[in-house]
């Protein structure tokens, strides 16, 4: 609690007492952890969330005008949903597909109204606290897959693969990312305490990422983490901290490689490696396949204009679509459809061009928006809908950026003054 009520940069515009201002960044930091226990429902992520929304609002949160698009967009994608779903109502999984749509689109607009002021200090507070539920949920992992925990096998393995404290390994996998580009930030950049400590964080993540057999994660993770990396070599301001970022991008690679070497001495290990690498699964290929799916949805999707509702794809097809933007098509009609995909690229449009906007949580923004255009792109070959760390990201893209709006303002008013 002491280093909550000390974290940090405040913005001007905060005036909380100091311990409001504690218990507020340790909220955010108990969010961030218990997003790593969701095999349960609900989740004590709900929970937290839920306590975290009331305490913030009863302590002082506000609603920018530059977040009104957000929800401008997000009640209209979830009316869209809502829409569809209205013959379907008898469904008990429906209503509650409806609900979590709908209490997905709150915590969106919690995570960005939260970031958007003392922005600093409660990211660092974020980042601590998904750090610390990522190396839970990994060890979890890890232990599950080598059988150290009695009786752990089906509570922390699905199918031979590692989940950990999810439901789902790809779940667990995606999960990861963003806190294994933390650690990865502070391996490349930090004082050599702190970033042997990371070392160790990040290859206990990657291994439990391996683990998972989850071949969008493992594509994720390399895919984000050399984007990041490079989005650091090109934001730093000395020769010097490139240099160093690139040695230890390179050393990272080497270790990384040397894992998998360790790994692949392991039979069984080696035989699902090989089996979940492939680039020809069945569930994949033909004109019922995943992309086949995706081609026919999209057909579909085109006649009709209220969709056919949210989990009915399956009754039309062998499986769920496995891709988010024909998923709001065919859950929630054209006007979902329309919106899902344009609060996502708007928000990487958005993105893009605060890259290069020197603000005090620059390294945290990085990370973030690097993890959130990965899940971006897997949403085209898996449904992320109802990821909870996704809007998480999302929520925290649209504090950044307004904070980062009035940050700018606000230096060129102080430059203008003196």
């Amino acid at each position: 609690m002491a280093y909550a009520a000390t974290a940090g940069e405040m913005n001007a515009a905060v005036r909380a007492a100091p311990g409001v201002l504690a218990l507020q960044r340790a909220l955010v930091w108990l969010v961030g952890a218990s997003g790593a226990i969701v095999f349960i429902e609900p989740s004590p992520y709900e929970i937290v969330t839920l306590l975290a929304t009331v305490t913030f609002f009863a302590t002082g949160l506000r609603l920018r005008l530059a977040l009104m698009p957000l929800v401008l967009m997000l009640v209209l994608l979830n009316i869209g949903y809502t829409i569809s779903a209205i013959p379907l109502f008898e469904q008990s999984e429906v209503v509650s597909w409806i609900a979590t749509s709908w209490y997905m689109a709150v915590t969106v607009v919690f995570f960005a109204m939260v970031t958007s002021e003392d922005t600093a200090a409660r990211l660092d507070m974020l980042r601590r606290g998904l750090v610390i539920g990522a190396m839970v949920a990994s060890l979890s992992a890890v232990a599950g897959y080598f059988h150290l925990v009695p009786g752990g096998d089906d509570l922390l393995t699905l199918y031979g693969r590692a989940r950990g404290t999810f439901k789902d390994p790809n779940v667990l996998g995606a999960f990861l990312i963003l806190p294994a580009l933390f650690s990865l930030q502070s391996v490349v950049s930090d004082k050599f305490g702190k970033a042997f400590r990371n070392v160790i964080a990040f290859g206990i993540m990657s291994l439990a990422i391996l683990l998972a057999f989850s071949r969008a994660a493992w594509g994720g993770l390399v895919l984000t983490s050399a984007f990041m990396l490079a989005l650091m070599v090109l934001t730093s301001r000395t020769n010097a901290q490139r240099s160093r970022i690139i040695v230890m991008a390179i050393l990272a690679a080497v270790l990384g490689l040397a894992l998998i070497a360790v790994l692949m001495s392991f039979d069984s290990t080696a035989e699902m490696f090989k089996q979940r690498a492939s680039f020809d699964q069945s569930y994949d290929e033909g004109r019922f396949g995943r992309f086949g799916r995706h081609i026919l949805g999209a057909e579909m999707a085109l006649d009709l204009p209220f969709g056919i509702g949210p989990l009915q794809f399956h009754r039309f097809f062998p499986e769920d679509t496995h891709n988010s933007y024909l998923n709001a098509f065919m859950s929630g009609g054209w006007l979902s459809g329309i919106c899902y995909p344009a609060l996502v690229f708007t928000t990487v449009i958005m993105g893009v061009r605060h890259i290069f906007v020197p603000v005090p949580w620059q390294r945290a923004y990085l990370a973030v928006f690097s993890a959130f255009v990965g899940t971006v792109g897997e949403s085209f070959v898996i449904d992320t809908d109802h990821w909870r760390h996704f809007w998480m990201m999302l929520g925290a893209m649209w504090g950044m950026i307004a904070a980062a709006q009035i940050y700018k303002a606000r230096s060129g008013d102080e430059a203008s003054s003196a």
